[in-house]
């Protein structure tokens, strides 16, 4: 049996209590669809008619349409609805007070990937708060986590927070949306009336293929279920001067340089342990971003078994092949999504052991506690939860 999501629920439910508000608004964007591909704010302006009085739309805007890292989305009208779309990132990364002044209800409907320095989650990490202060119930729609209950470190310290992570998730970090706001809500010590619409059918270790869900790009770089199977590892690229493959149809599967050798990464990684994928030796031209209109040596990640595959670590050890392969390999300096003095790998990675290993600074032991350091912790809270 399919999995429905918490939008599907609902609108077989249309439960009783949500009749009793009059002013909705939803934070929401084109991933979040019924079963049946129908988009979260069509459905639901069909069910509460005049009640939905607005839109809030997280990064990429509510359709999909701009690209990353400080990139901003402009508020705007839905051409489908004719509500007005309140953007949170860019103009602002909370809601102004106005825009909450004239609700009672706020629903969320975001389609995770799964990878901590994925911004959806922090925009509902700001929200909440924002909420509270309102007098603003929150309602979030659960949808899977693409990428099961499987955890990879290392866990974010306090020192690196920024809008990649303003709490310590480990880089894969288990959890579904509503899993997500239940943990936000307790961590922050908030009163604010929080339900979460969960799912059925769903089980924690689900990849996304086995929810028999359509997949819809939840970002422009995020096409497939399978770059989303990468990303928690190859993210790390884009504190890098390599081209993670934006610009190309396999963003995040393909990497690299114009002045990157193969041949010398497949030496340097030996007979090194990656199970669950292969590492094919290529050329690319990305259209944009770095290297752009430049042919780049590299390497597409087929991932052969996904429940073998560790894209965390796997990414790891190859970017210390490249790093102690190639004097061109560097890290970029900031800014990186709004931090302005931390260096992108700092915050995107979350912890001073990544780089250090990167650069032979650190050794395999090092790494491997550093990878799973907090992690017991954060598994048996994340089980306190109880949602699945």
């Amino acid at each position: 049996m399919r999995v429905r999501s918490g939008l599907d629920v609902l609108l077989a439910e249309n439960p009783s209590w949500l009749r009793r508000y009059s002013r909705v608004g939803l934070l929401t964007h084109q991933a979040a669809v019924t079963g049946e591909l129908v988009p979260a704010h069509l459905a639901l302006k069909e069910l509460l008619g005049p009640r939905l009085k607005r839109l809030l739309s997280p990064q990429h805007g509510l359709y999909g349409t701009e690209q990353a890292n400080m990139i901003g989305t402009p508020d705007r009208e839905d051409p489908l609805t004719g509500l007005p779309i309140h953007s949170l990132y860019g103009p602002r990364l909370t809601p102004s007070p106005e825009v909450l002044a004239d609700l009672d209800l706020l629903l969320v409907d975001l389609q995770d990937v799964g990878c901590r320095v994925y911004t959806y989650l922090w925009t509902l990490w700001l929200l909440l708060p924002a909420a509270e202060k309102a007098g603003v119930e929150v309602v979030v729609l659960d949808r899977p986590n693409p990428l099961g209950s499987t955890l990879e470190g290392p866990l974010l310290r306090p020192e690196y927070f920024s809008l990649v992570g303003y709490s310590e998730l480990p880089l894969r970090h288990g959890l579904t949306p509503g899993e997500a706001a239940l943990l936000f809500h307790r961590r922050q010590r908030l009163s604010l009336p929080l339900r979460v619409i969960k799912m059925t059918g769903y089980r924690r270790r689900m990849h996304f293929p086995e929810t028999g869900l359509p997949w819809v790009p939840p970002s422009p770089n995020m096409p497939s279920f399978h770059t989303a199977l990468v990303y928690p590892g190859q993210v790390l690229l884009e504190g890098t001067n390599l081209s993670e493959g934006r610009g190309t149809t396999r963003p995040f599967e393909l990497f690299g340089a114009p002045w990157l050798e193969p041949r010398r990464v497949l030496r340097f990684l030996g007979n090194t342990d990656l199970p669950g994928v292969h590492l094919r030796p290529t050329l690319f031209t990305p259209t944009f971003d770095k290297w752009r209109g430049q042919t780049c040596r590299g390497f597409q990640l087929h991932v052969l078994d996904p429940q073998l595959f560790q894209p965390v670590r796997t990414s790891l050890k190859i970017l210390r092949a490249v790093a102690l392969t190639h004097s061109e390999f560097s890290f970029r300096p900031p800014p990186y999504e709004f931090e302005e003095k931390k260096k992108p790998i700092e915050i995107i990675s979350g912890h001073p052991c990544i780089p250090a290993y990167i650069t032979g600074n650190m050794d395999e032991e090092g790494l491997d506690f550093c990878l799973k350091e907090g992690l017991t912790y954060y598994a048996k809270e994340v089980a306190s939860l109880g949602l699945y």
